[in-house]
């Protein structure tokens, strides 16, 4: 009987080799770069976490009275957190801030100014939300403004969020001025609606000794003619977590491709 030799070993092509370890490379530096995105994204999501978990705790603290909040040196510090203040009502700077929304509905955020008491500062007040009349841009909605001294209550919060924004808004009245606003539906809501508010270009051309660093968001049950259900901050950290499900995916994916084409599909090739 004639012997047997064994088969000789595979050894495949040199080209074949180099092809192995370019391939075997790119593969862990993808795997590398995706698991790091990844990763990058889950700790954007727990900085995003403990943002809303320090909002939730200002908010949850008790209200500042007007001295206590007159003493805060930097109250950007106590954003958040409710006040209870005295003062005076500006009505003629009301504005409207155009395309809000509340509870899925476009209207207006209003906004007037507020002199405190005793001092010359003055706030702006986002005071609450109304709906817009789509037949009639200029018919402006009914807002009761109090007279005299009035206490509210409201929380430390940014200026109001801009929108995307063409062409530029009407100047406010400058606030020495003697003449009313336009008696015209037209020119009043022209006057007082806009798109979006600068507070500091608001300042200037009004004259108003206005703080531009923060505003007030007047809290509690609709009245006045206003809803005060304002939305909560929204900070998308479900949308960080679902980045980093897939880019940790896409490292899956690329290790499962990489074992298969790479290491089972060629043995079968060879065994088969």
């Amino acid at each position: 009987m004639r012997e047997q030799r064994p088969a000789p070993a595979f050894h495949p092509p040199r080209r074949s080799a180099l092809r192995f370890w370019v391939i075997t490379a790119a593969a862990i530096a993808v795997v590398a770069v995706t698991l790091a995105l990844g990763r990058w994204q889950l700790s954007r999501a727990a900085q995003k976490e403990a943002l809303q978990a320090s909002i939730e705790t200002q908010q949850a603290y008790p209200a500042l009275e007007m001295a206590d909040f007159l003493a805060v040196e930097q109250p950007l510090t106590e954003l958040h957190r409710k006040v209870r203040l005295r003062g005076l009502w500006l009505p003629t700077q009301t504005l409207y801030l155009d395309n809000r929304q509340m509870h899925g509905q476009p209207g207006f955020y209003v906004l007037t100014p507020f002199a405190l008491e005793g001092t010359t500062q003055t706030l702006m007040v986002q005071r609450g939300w109304v709906p817009r009349n789509f037949t009639d841009r200029t018919q402006l909605p009914p807002v009761d403004t109090p007279a005299g001294l009035v206490d509210i209550e409201a929380r430390i919060e940014p200026p109001p969020a801009r929108l995307l924004q063409l062409g530029a808004d009407p100047p406010a009245q400058p606030a020495s001025a003697a003449a009313p606003l336009p008696e015209k539906p037209a020119d009043v809501a022209n006057a007082r609606i806009r798109q979006n508010l600068d507070l500091e270009t608001f300042r200037n051309e009004t004259g108003l000794p206005l703080r531009t660093d923060f505003s007030l968001q007047q809290v509690g049950p609709a009245s006045e003619g206003l809803l005060r259900e304002w939305p909560v901050p929204a900070l998308g950290i479900e949308k960080h977590y679902g980045y980093a499900f897939q880019w940790f995916g896409l490292a899956a994916l690329v290790v499962i491709l990489y074992v298969w084409f790479q290491l089972i599909a060629p043995r079968r090739r060879r065994t088969g």
